[in-house]
């Protein structure tokens, strides 16, 4: 069940948005949000982007509080990369089931089935996985970080369906571990087809966790902010889409007189949408849902991010 806050009861959101941001402002915290949150919780960002955007401002941010409008695992980003700054999940119960598909065990047992291959690990992971891992990638950097690895040999965690994506994209030999996202794994080709049928003509926009009969069919394979960018750049008038469907929201915003479309219903992440505002102001109010890392694990985990940010 999705936990919401007494604060969403007899507020609208203009008066939510408005107590949240100047909360923030007395805090000096920033508020940060993914592409797949609420329209209501981008709105009261501070900045919304994808997964290496965002941990690139929490790396940067001077603010000394960084409410993270999220899943655990990017909260988890933002202490391994701004350590100095309190990091606060705005909604607690928000975790991520392709990061809980695997373990800092497995990473470990994956390295003794295939001696000499590198770990290439996906942001969507545990700081404990990460701390076990050469280097970091987000969908949008994959291929070329996995390219900077001087090994032959890739051991990729824990989404099997980027993996293969990838595997398409080097000459390395790519390990996939079997995870994968519970979202975008309900996109099927029939939906693309019947998708096509209903608007001719439109590009299909697919996220690389999609199934690989999925991204065959597909004009481009990109991660959200190069979503964004493509159709910002596109002379269409008329874009399917295939990922969360949260991300309609900002492209409706930044691309104005197009019309935008997601390739299925089914395109929802319940996680994702367990954040409300009146959560976030409930969390920036009682200081919970602190996100901390054994300082052992999160050094670990830094040096594998930080060789991310270095690459891309």
């Amino acid at each position: 069940m999705i936990r919401t806050s007494s604060a969403d009861v007899g507020e609208d959101s203009g008066l939510l948005q408005s107590r949240i941001k100047a909360l923030a402002k007395q805090m000096n915290a920033v508020i940060v949000s993914h592409n797949y949150q609420r329209p209501e919780v981008q709105d009261v960002a501070d900045f919304v982007g994808d997964s290496l955007e965002l941990a690139r401002r929490c790396a940067q941010t001077e603010a000394e509080i960084i409410v993270f409008c999220g899943v655990t695992f990017m909260a988890e980003n933002a202490v391994i990369l701004n350590p100095s700054r309190q990091v606060l999940l705005a909604e607690g119960t928000a975790g991520c089931p392709m990061a809980d598909m695997i373990d800092d065990v497995d990473v470990r047992e994956w390295r003794e089935r295939y001696p000499g291959a590198a770990v290439v690990a996906y942001v969507n992971t545990t700081a404990a996985v990460k701390a076990e891992s050469d280097i970091c990638c987000t969908s949008a950097n994959a291929p070329r970080v996995v390219n900077s690895v001087a090994d032959d040999e890739i051991i990729f965690v824990p989404d099997g369906n980027l993996a293969r994506w990838v595997a398409g994209q080097t000459t390395k030999k790519i390990i996939p571990y079997p995870g994968f996202c519970i979202t975008h794994r309900r996109l099927t080709p029939e939906h693309v087809r019947r998708s096509r049928q209903l608007h001719p003509g439109a590009p299909v926009v697919v996220h690389p966790e999609c199934l690989p009969e999925v991204a065959d069919l597909a004009d481009a394979v990109l991660s959200t902010s190069q979503m964004v960018r493509y159709c910002r750049d596109s002379f269409a008038d008329t874009l399917l889409i295939g990922t969360e469907m949260g991300l309609l929201h900002r492209l409706q915003k930044e691309c104005p007189g197009k019309t935008f479309f997601v390739l299925s219903p089914g395109l929802v992440c319940p996680n994702m949408k367990r954040t409300r505002l009146g959560g976030v102001l409930r969390t920036m109010e009682e200081r919970r849902n602190q996100v901390t890392i054994p300082e052992v694990v999160r050094v670990k985990a830094q040096q594998a991010l930080e060789h991310m940010l270095e690459v891309a």
